[in-house]
């Protein structure tokens, strides 16, 4: 029996490869989402915790560290606005990697379910093939015994 060959073997190893690519592409970006997002949290908490501190210091004593948590809680603003801002970009850079994964891995599986029809198709000529090639065979077998038996009988 021949061995089954696709044409497109090719383009679905492509996408295959183009689909773990992307996968790897995806998390990468996943992982540098939660980095950004523990920084945030990080930078958010350690506000919180000057806030309180400050909050249960003694009236005389809190002025001056008010002051000072003031003009460092602006610089600690513009941090975490741009933490957001980049973690809202590499979310909209996930959701884009999302779609392309979502979109190559249907093109991959498109190819997979042409290849198994395929596959079942040319199984099917087979096994074909060799059914006529076993009625020949017993045709022609049938045909040698009944003359053999017809040269004996004259």
């Amino acid at each position: 029996m021949k061995r089954f060959v696709w044409r497109l073997q090719r383009v679905l190893d492509i996408k295959k490869k183009q689909e773990q690519k992307t996968r790897a592409e995806l998390l990468e970006l996943t992982g540098k989402i939660a980095q950004r997002r523990g920084e945030l949290l990080s930078k958010q908490m350690i506000l919180e915790d000057i806030i309180n501190g400050l909050s249960a210091e003694d009236p005389k004593k809190r002025l001056g560290k008010q002051e000072f948590f003031l003009r460092y809680s602006v610089a600690s603003n513009e941090q975490i606005k741009k933490l957001k801002d980049k973690v809202s970009e590499l979310e909209s850079q996930q959701r884009e990697k999302i779609a392309e994964l979502l979109k190559v891995k249907r093109f991959k599986e498109g190819l997979e379910r042409l290849q198994a029809e395929a596959k079942i198709q040319f199984i099917k000529e087979q096994e074909k093939l060799e059914q006529k090639e076993l009625d020949e065979g017993a045709t022609v077998s049938f045909v040698r015994k009944k003359s053999s038996s017809l040269s004996r009988t004259h």
